[in-house]
């Protein structure tokens, strides 16, 4: 698949011959041409987001920069494209009348562009990209995605040849010095992020609010008070609906509420749309307009029928735990159930429908999932075995590092769950039936 470059002068030729570039080597290209370049420290710092994001979305100039550099970069890539192309026996390189149109390749990616688009969307706390995958292949264009994990940016990249913006923030306040702001995003239908679940998570503080990356969420209200998107689309851990008593999800409702939107809410279990995993999240979608909407009903087995259809057949044996982890699990678990909780470890087989929740910390012992071998200790999934199970499509390619892969699909969504739940939100806006069933039409409904 290929991407047009803007700028083709009046009085351009059709059937000229066209010039053509992989992302990569333009990437790589313009962030050599613009080494010495004196930015602001912050541009600097994001120039591989400027640039790869411009590279798939031409028709605006570059994120944080200028639209001069819009006629710079094409200018730099054409000549790059003829010089690359030229023979030197056949003399100096020709300046062409009609100016060719340059083309930027991005086939060798997993997960090309959307060149055509149904609707355009960003990629809040973008992870690996669970978001982009579903509502890629429904038609969605990504106009714009932030994640400020390093490892997770790299996975980001090697699939759909993206580099994410960092820190939210600095696009959620608006500075003089840095010439950001909320106003730099691209205007959007849908806005989707998975906020982080730390401050709501069992496994965590607990603090909700009062912890400072639960403000995050209002960095998501005021980029959606600057653009209104059609659409929030947005996900957490299940335990956020009974925070603090459900004080904290009434103020994310109601915070939604006033800025104008209408919030349906539900916890959704992967297990129910066809991957082998009990992994339950609320889902909160909330329309600028008071539609009328429904979560998707259930699809289980429409992926994976049970446990045994994700696993590798020859997995290495490095995933087969030590003895003395093996002991080290058995004695705890034993210590746990003296003192009458929960806690241990769990052994799943090829026959049983799906296994627990995947965890960011799956790789310090994958306690919370092991596989039964026969006349060997259990081992953990593979990487590519937890990409299944969070219904990642095979052609994803995984992290290097096992540590940050499985950190990596640990804190993702499961992409066939953002699929169905799309899928409707899709439907609500082009039914565009009002919610007037309701004597308040933005009243919030949780399931």
């Amino acid at each position: 698949m290929t991407k047009r470059l803007e700028e083709l002068p009046a009085g351009y030729v059709s059937g000229t011959t066209k010039l053509e570039v992989g992302h990569e080597e333009a990437l790589k290209l313009l962030l050599a041409v613009e080494a010495s370049t004196q930015f602001e420290p912050n541009i600097r710092e994001e120039l591989p987001a400027i640039i790869s994001h411009w590279l798939q979305n031409t028709d605006e100039p570059p994120i944080l920069l200028d639209a001069e550099y819009t006629s710079k970069w094409i200018n730099v890539l054409r000549m790059h494209c003829q010089m690359r192309s030229h023979n030197p026996a056949s003399g100096p390189v020709k300046v062409y009348k009609h100016k060719k149109p340059v083309r930027v390749d991005f086939s060798a990616l997993p997960f090309p562009p959307q060149e055509k688009s149904k609707f355009t969307f960003i990629d809040l706390f973008a992870g690996i990209g669970g978001f982009r995958i579903a509502l890629e292949e429904l038609g969605g264009k990504c106009l714009f995605s932030s994640e400020w994990d390093r490892h997770a940016k790299e996975t980001y990249y090697q699939n759909y040849g993206e580099v994410p913006f960092g820190d939210i923030t600095k696009f959620a306040k608006t500075s003089r010095k840095v010439g950001s702001g909320p106003e730099k995003i691209p205007t959007h239908d849908i806005l989707c992020g998975g906020f982080p679940c730390q401050p709501f998570s069992q496994a965590g503080k607990q603090l909700g609010f009062e912890d400072a990356r639960g403000t995050l969420f209002f960095d998501i209200l005021t980029i959606a008070k600057a653009h209104r998107p059609k659409v929030l689309f947005l996900e957490n851990v299940k335990r956020l609906k009974g925070h603090d008593k459900g004080r904290t999800f009434t103020v994310i409702c109601n915070s939604l509420h006033e800025v104008g939107y209408k919030v349906y809410a539900k916890v959704v279990k992967a297990y129910d749309h066809g991957v082998p995993q009990n992994r339950e999240r609320i889902f909160i979608v909330a329309f600028a307009d008071a539609l009328d909407f429904k979560f998707p009903v259930q699809s289980r087995h429409s992926l994976y029928k049970n446990v045994g259809e994700v696993l590798e057949k020859k997995p290495d044996d490095r995933y087969t735990i030590s003895d003395k982890m093996w002991a080290g699990h058995q004695r705890r678990l034993k210590e746990h159930r003296n003192k009458g909780n929960g806690f241990g470890y769990s052994l799943f087989d090829v026959n049983d429908e799906y296994v627990n929740t995947i965890s960011a910390r799956y790789w310090k012992d994958g306690s919370e999932i092991l596989i039964k071998q026969k006349n060997k200790n259990p081992r953990i999934l593979t990487p590519r075995e937890c990409a299944r199970i969070q219904g990642y499509p095979e052609r994803f390619l995984v992290h290097d590092s096992k540590r940050h892969s499985y950190q990596q699909f640990g804190n993702s969504v499961a992409v066939p769950v953002i699929s169905a739940i799309a899928d409707r939100i899709i439907e609500a806006l082009k039914k565009n039936k009002k919610a007037d069933y309701l004597l308040d039409p933005y009243e919030s409904v949780i399931l």
